[in-house]
Formats: structure tokens, sequence, C-alpha cells
């Protein structure tokens, strides 16, 4: 019941959200969205499962620190939401969404890191013509979607998979949603793993 209660408040906020978004922010950024075309939903193999470790990482963020995996083991879970490419239209809907839900994550001991094969000047200016981000963003630009390689979501196109995993305290990847790349994400069945594995502690 908590759970579903949860979920509808969080809907209700993202509404509340988009609505009460800056107009000189909003219009800004989608003068600026790059119309995709309809993509095949996915196009690559996944190389991981869940139960599988989390291939190790160690990429640069937005605020010139690095984000690696060695600094969550042992300490907090882990979301890594990998997007396909800056200045598109889901894409640009989709990590600002995780702004609501930051207490959500908090609450489940859970830290959030964004991840696209697009070089740091790009995300820069990307993402702060979205009004800011709670969670680091990094590149994966160099070697060229090395992550995503791994990881087995780095498109022939060269863009990554829209995916979503949770990776516990321990390394181990617990939850995966390579989704199609046309749409953005449900967060609930997301929401469901991170209680799920907090709920193990």
């Amino acid at each position: 019941m908590r759970r579903f209660a949860m979920l509808a408040a969080l809907a209700a906020l993202l509404i509340a959200a988009t609505a009460g978004a800056t107009e000189t922010n909003s219009e800004s950024l989608a003068q600026n969205i790059f119309q995709v075309p309809h993509l095949p939903p996915t196009d690559s193999v996944l190389a991981v499962a869940v139960g599988s470790p989390m291939p190790d990482f160690d990429l640069p963020a937005l605020d010139g620190s690095r984000v690696r995996l060695a600094d969550t083991i042992g300490k907090k879970n882990l979301v890594i939401s990998f997007v396909p490419a800056a200045w598109t239209p889901v894409c640009s809907g989709q990590w600002p969404g995780y702004n609501i839900a930051r207490d959500i994550f908090e609450d489940n001991d859970t830290t959030l890191v964004g991840i696209s094969v697009d070089n740091l000047p790009t995300l820069f200016a990307w993402t702060r013509q979205m009004g800011g981000l709670w969670f680091p963003v990094a590149s994966d630009f160099w070697p060229h979607g090395g992550l995503a390689k791994k990881l087995g979501i780095l498109r022939s196109d060269g863009t990554a998979e829209r995916a979503l995993f949770l990776v516990d305290k321990k390394g181990m990847i617990r939850f995966i949603d390579v989704h199609d790349i046309n749409a953005r994400p449900d967060l609930g069945p997301l929401l469901e793993a991170m209680e799920k594995v907090h709920a193990e502690k």
C-alpha cells in the first residue's frame, strides 16, 4: 500500500513539476531539441544479467570529479541511468523527472548517476539548459562508449540504449531495464527494486 501511495504521489509531483517549469527554460530547451525519428526499440545485445557483477568504471563528471563504481561499494546502492543522446526529446524529459524523486532515492540509501556517450561540453550545456540536476552526470565519451560496450548497450550508431541498472552495495546488478529507446521508462519497477534491495540490509 505504501508503495502505491508513493507512486501516486510521485506521478502527481511529476505533473505539477512539468506544469510549473519556468517558461524561459522550457521554451529555450524546446527550441534546441533535435527531433529524432522513430528508432528500432533496441539495437544491441545485453552482456550482463541480474546477478552479474557490475563492470568497473571510472568516468569524468560535469563537476570535474570522477564517478567510480568503487566509491559506492559498501556505502550506497547505485542506479545508473544511461540515455542515448543529449538534446533529444525523451532524454530531455527523463533526467529532470528524477529531480522530483530525489527523496525516494535517498530514503532507499541509493544514489543516482546519469551517463551518456556525449562529451562533457555537450552534457554541460544540455543539463544547464534543463535547470540543473541533483545527481552527477558523467561522460562515457572516451574511449567512446567504453562502459556501454561492457554492458552490451552500445548501439550500432554509437549511441547508448536507454537503460537503467540498479547495483547493490556489493557491486552486484539487481535490476536491469533496457527500455524502448523511443519512450521514457516507468519509474515504478525501478522503485520497487530499490525498496526490495534496501529492505535486505
